[in-house]
């Protein structure tokens, strides 16, 4: 038979809304204490206010971004690696003729044709090095012409190597006449000698400042800085040597004193003078 099942006992019904969860905090969470003080209200608080945003400022041209220059600084160094094969004996000579002042003939020590064309180079070299580092000085030390240079860089560049050659050009043709004037054949072509190589090897070593000068111009004044007493440096060595030609007793350290003041102070100032002067006329 089977055996009876006795009934479950029934399980009382509840309403379906006490299942559902009551949130404690429906006016909002309460203000939260901290030790005995509390936080202000978020809306009470200072907020950070976004800056407005100013005009977009023009970018700056340089001769590191002016295809032109590049070409030009470039040009002159290929001149110089194309005449180092030939006129590698003129740089190794470098120190010779800077500090030698041996008056002795020698048909060996002529300059070739082959020295000719890498001195040709490295003074092309220094003209346009000069060129570059001018454009950096004036533009760091006369901020009034910065708009100018910077709105053509090739030109004002090409302006800057245009006066550095001319002022060689008429250095040359002073030594020449001085050394033709107080001295002899030998002791005017030794001072030109010293002059052709400390113009080129200045040239070789603004071509170091330059460089960093170009990638790092924040760095402007420190290596402007350089860069002067790099040329100070090559004109005390020439003007070393010229004294050794040319002194020969206490009259011409007179005369020695005048060619600093109108040769190697003056000019300079002229030249800067110039350069500002073509600035002002290429901004026009």
């Amino acid at each position: 038979m089977p055996v009876p099942v006795s009934p479950s006992p029934a399980v009382p019904r509840t309403d379906t809304a006490d299942l559902h969860y009551k949130p404690q905090y429906l006016d909002g969470f309460p203000t939260p204490q901290v030790g005995d003080s509390s936080m202000g209200v978020i809306d009470t608080m200072a907020v950070m206010e976004v800056p407005a945003a100013g005009q977009a400022r023009p970018f700056a041209s340089s001769p590191l971004h002016d295809t032109p220059s590049m070409v030009l600084l470039l040009l002159g160094l290929l001149a110089m690696a194309m005449s180092y094969h030939t006129g590698y004996k003129y740089i190794e000579n470098f120190f010779h003729n800077m500090f030698s002042t041996r008056r002795r003939e020698n048909m060996f020590e002529d300059h070739t044709v082959n020295e000719t064309g890498i001195l040709a180079a490295l003074l092309a070299n220094t003209f346009i090095v000069e060129g570059f580092i001018t454009y950096f000085a004036v533009q760091l030390f006369r901020p009034d012409l910065a708009p100018s240079l910077q709105s053509n860089v090739f030109l004002h560049i090409a302006a800057f190597c245009a006066i550095a050659a001319g002022f060689y050009v008429i250095q040359w043709l002073v030594y020449k006449l001085l050394g033709y004037t107080f001295s002899d054949k030998v002791g005017s072509k030794l001072w030109i000698d010293g002059f052709n190589a400390s113009q080129s090897f200045l040239g070789l070593l603004l071509l170091l400042v330059l460089v960093p000068l170009m990638l790092f111009p924040a760095s402007g004044k420190m290596l402007l800085t350089v860069a002067a007493l790099i040329y100070v440096v090559a004109r005390l060595i020439f003007i070393y040597k010229g004294f050794r030609i040319f002194y020969s007793n206490m009259t011409s350290c007179i005369y020695f004193l005048l060619y600093l003041c109108a040769v190697e102070i003056v000019p300079l100032a002229l030249v800067a003078g110039v350069t500002v002067w073509v600035c002002g006329i290429l901004s026009i």
